[in-house]
């Protein structure tokens, strides 16, 4: 049984592996009407990180934010959010987010995901 079990996850990471570098790719080709735009990364669909679990906090300095944890959630859907934001070296300070995105996104620590929700824009 434990091979069969290791097998499977060694068969997840290697499709996990070949979307990443798929997705690293083709972010790197140029597009014809990325010519005409301001030069931003390709942001993936907001739901990518909306199916995640998150508990709300409350920070003296930031404000209101939440959390999600890696065991509250389901693991693929983590992985994959998780590989969005390390490969987009999102950090509190570069947070990671898109043209129409409710909230931005960053990594702290190990086994968090952390979003804040976007300020308006005027």
């Amino acid at each position: 049984m434990s091979k069969q079990v290791d097998f499977l996850v060694k068969l997840r990471d290697a499709h996990q592996m070949a979307a990443d570098s798929i997705n690293e790719f083709l972010e790197s080709l140029p597009l014809p009407e990325a010519k005409s735009q301001e030069q931003k990364p390709a942001a993936v669909q907001e739901t990518t990180f909306t199916i995640l679990t998150f508990e709300p906090q409350q920070g003296a300095k930031i404000g209101e934010y939440s959390v999600a944890y890696r065991q509250q959630n389901v693991v693929d859907k983590w992985t994959q959010a998780e590989s969005v934001l390390r490969q987009s070296n999102a950090t509190i300070n570069a947070r990671y987010h898109g043209q129409d995105y409710q909230f931005s996104y960053w990594l702290y620590g190990e086994g968090k995901i952390y979003r804040q929700k976007l300020k308006q824009k005027a």
